[in-house]
């Protein structure tokens, strides 16, 4: 989502020739004589309309005019020496579509600084279905989403929980073994898979009895939970202990009620694993050589150093999430707005987004980024209605508080992100520039700041943090088939964000 600041600067900037220029150039503009009424279907919507009196559209064709008159070429005339009457019945036509963008431009400018409502869309409205009459007055009419208005709660001296812990050396064991693993080769295995073992597996899945989606040769690990984009099997470890190529195992899976296929929501669907190899994960040795190659360690006690920094500032993200979370739960305690469904529908799609960047900078493994992914999927109407009723919130005290990001804000951060997937900062950069997210840097680093400012005002009771150890593998495949318009972007299996889908 556009932050108001950036809408209140871009989306109601005028075109070359209207009045906003001449504003610039030192010409005052006589203002509009504006008649509007504005209707709100929910808290963040409002259909406007608009009329324009009859003396300014005539005013307009007038300065048009008058602006055209010293080059207007008309043929028996050298250019400027035509009649005034016959240039304007000449060019009529050409001026009055400059007079109607002239106007409609202004006409929005000018309500953008007479109203007390925030865009955070742009005004949705079809130019060419507004028409100029010849006599009368001009109408025309738009839908625009705001902020809400509300009365700021109070956010100083909260009480907030912050989840602490001394990692030991279990702690250690288990991140150094991810590592390796990630590291390890897939071999092939004749016998029975068992718990960590991986299966290749067709996938197709029904119902009542129609296929409504299939993937081919899914490498998969057995583990005690499979995530889906639109659901979870539970127990998949029991599910598939024992497998061998040529088995095949069907299960049942309720698909959630934000699955991308509508018709199928909170609906079971089958889902048949057709096993087509079974392989065992061989790990290297923690050899010199391979300490090298992980990141130029010297020796092990250098490996578990950078682990304990790894795991300590995946705490900070913790402590970071579960302090926002109780921050944003006062302040929202009394966000009972509407949000409309399209809204929420758009901004879904970029609360995955600012999540993904949150985790990569904070050094979390590609699976573990896909495995959120999947759970904000499953719940994304409900997520995305708490984020959206945070931003607003944040957003008001960013700007009470005349909070912003620089420009030494967003190297930062693209920094953090680099260092943590290995990639070079330029790459990075071109990255989230090409995939439109700079306004998704953006509001992560003003709500960051924001949090960090009510985080100074508050007052904390530390709490023992248990990390999550359940064992999960998610994959990219929705049970009960794709929404093909949707434009969220995921995390490939080699860890490179892949493209959305067209």
């Amino acid at each position: 989502m556009m932050s108001p600041k950036e809408l209140d600067e871009g989306i109601l900037d005028a075109p070359e020739g209207t009045a906003a220029e001449h504003s610039k150039a030192g010409d005052e503009k006589e203002p509009l004589n504006l008649t509007m009424s504005v209707d709100s279907p929910s808290a963040c919507e409002r259909h406007v309309t608009v009329t324009i009196d009859r003396k300014d559209i005539d005013r307009y064709f007038d300065e048009a005019f008058t602006e055209m008159m010293p080059s207007a070429a008309v043929p028996g005339f050298r250019p400027g020496r035509a009649p005034r009457k016959l240039v304007e019945a000449r060019f009529r036509k050409d001026v009055a579509e400059q007079v109607k963008s002239s106007l409609l431009m202004d006409s929005l400018s000018q309500i953008s600084d007479e109203q007390k409502f925030t865009a955070i869309s742009e005004p949705d409205f079809d130019l060419d279905a507004v028409e100029l009459p010849d006599d009368g007055p001009m109408t025309f009419e738009f839908h625009l989403e705001v902020r809400p208005e509300f009365d700021l709660p109070e956010w100083k001296g909260l009480q907030v929980e912050r989840p602490v812990r001394e990692f030991d050396d279990e702690d250690i064991d288990r991140r150094i073994h991810k590592l390796i693993a990630s590291h390890g080769t897939l071999v092939p295995h004749d016998g029975q898979a068992q718990v960590g073992d991986y299966v290749t597996a067709h996938l197709r899945s029904t119902h009542n009895g129609k296929q409504v989606a299939s993937a081919e040769e899914m490498v998969i690990r057995i583990a005690a939970v499979l995530s889906l984009r639109d659901g979870q099997v539970e127990g998949f470890d029991t599910l598939m202990s024992g497998v061998r190529a040529g088995d095949r195992r069907d299960v049942d899976v309720q698909l959630s009620a934000d699955a991308p296929n509508k018709d199928l929501r909170v609906k079971k669907v089958t889902v048949q694993f057709n096993v087509l190899d079974v392989k065992r994960l061989e790990t290297p040795r923690l050899t010199p050589e391979f300490l090298h190659e992980m990141g130029d360690f010297q020796s092990e006690d250098e490996l578990r150093e950078a682990v304990t920094k790894d795991l300590q500032r995946q705490l900070m993200y913790h402590q970071s999430q579960q302090i926002r979370r109780q921050i944003t739960a006062a302040l929202t305690a009394s966000a009972d707005w509407e949000l409309p469904p399209g809204l929420l529908s758009r901004q879904s799609e970029r609360e995955l987004e600012r999540m993904m960047l949150e985790m990569k900078r904070n050094g979390f493994s590609d699976d573990e980024i896909r495995a959120r992914e999947n759970e904000l999927r499953q719940n994304s109407a409900a997520s995305t209605a708490r984020s959206l009723k945070e931003h607003f919130i944040l957003e008001r005290i960013a700007e009470e508080m005349d909070i912003d990001a620089s420009s030494g804000d967003y190297d930062v951060e693209v920094q953090l992100i680099a260092m943590q997937s290995g990639e070079s900062t330029r790459r990075i950069r071109a990255q989230i520039e090409k995939r439109g997210l700079m306004d998704v840097l953006r509001n992560q680093i003003v709500e960051r700041k924001v949090i960090e400012l009510v985080r100074s005002h508050a007052a904390f009771k530390d709490t023992p943090f248990e990390p999550d150890k359940r064992d999960i593998e998610a994959i990219e495949f929705a049970a009960g088939g794709d929404d093909t318009d949707a434009q969220i972007p995921v995390i490939s299996k080699e860890g490179e964000p892949a493209e959305a889908a067209d």
